[in-house]
């Protein structure tokens, strides 16, 4: 017999589509298992969520393969039995070409976007083959995974890598019950510019200036949906981006 209440581990929910989704599914009467690195925003965070469904908070930096065992291992008997993994934390760091990137922020955005990523979902593939039917992954992806541009390079590889690893994931999970989707948003206006451009406000807001970017709580109604279809029903990858944001042609590289 499961749980009433359904138990969602959201990594990176101290800001954007983390913190979107933990009020999302806070309202539908899910459970949450909140992480991330700043604890006073998680606090901030469980405080306006209120009481009405259980919330139980920790500090985690995803990259510490040992905190994640210990958060794993000592969770709360109350949020044990877990429906959901939602691995949102990720990160992108420099837009500059690849040959002018700092490599540090190479390693960062690997170690988080991947490393990170499958540390938890190893750790917790048991809760949630323990739960069976009902039970799902979903791996916030981006678009930037198969749609290339100047300066994605690391990060787009990192997400190519979200990708293929829910799909993988998906084959090795077969007859358990448990569903996997990437779900893969374009553009969102988050602290993600802001970080990514490394505090540098007037860049980030220059972004999104004079668009209708996707909002966090978008991307957060998505997951939702994807989270409480019928057990039956896998969406593989669900891309969304803004109306308008749209592809463009080739850039070709003309000798005069």
């Amino acid at each position: 017999m499961h749980e009433a209440t359904p138990i969602a581990f959201i990594t990176g929910a101290t800001s954007g589509i983390g913190r979107a989704c933990a009020q999302r599914f806070a309202a539908a009467g899910w459970g949450l298992v909140l992480t991330g690195r700043r604890e006073t925003r998680l606090k901030a965070l469980q405080r306006s969520l209120g009481d009405t469904v259980p919330v139980h908070i920790v500090p985690l930096d995803i990259t510490d393969h040992r905190a994640v065992e210990k958060v794993v291992s000592t969770l709360p008997e109350a949020f044990t039995n877990i429906r959901l993994l939602l691995n949102n934390a990720g990160l992108a760091l420099g837009k500059g070409p690849a040959q002018e990137a700092n490599l540090e922020d190479w390693h960062a955005m690997i170690d988080t976007n991947i490393k990170g990523l499958v540390t938890v979902t190893r750790l917790l593939l048991p809760r949630l083959i323990a739960h069976g039917e009902g039970a799902t992954v979903i791996n916030i992806g981006s678009i930037a995974g198969h749609t290339p541009y100047p300066g994605g390079h690391v990060y787009g590889a990192s997400k190519a890598f979200v990708e293929q690893f829910s799909y993988n994931l998906r084959c090795d999970l077969s007859g358990t019950g448990v569903r996997v989707t990437d779900l893969a948003p374009g553009m969102t206006e988050s602290e993600f510019t802001l970080v990514r451009m490394k505090g540098d406000q007037e860049i980030a807001t220059d972004y999104y200036s004079g668009t209708r970017s996707l909002q966090p709580s978008d991307v957060a109604e998505q997951a939702l949906h994807i989270a409480e279809l019928p057990s039956q029903v896998n969406i593989t990858r669900l891309e969304v981006t803004p109306l308008c944001q749209q592809w463009s042609p080739f850039t070709i590289v003309r000798n005069d």
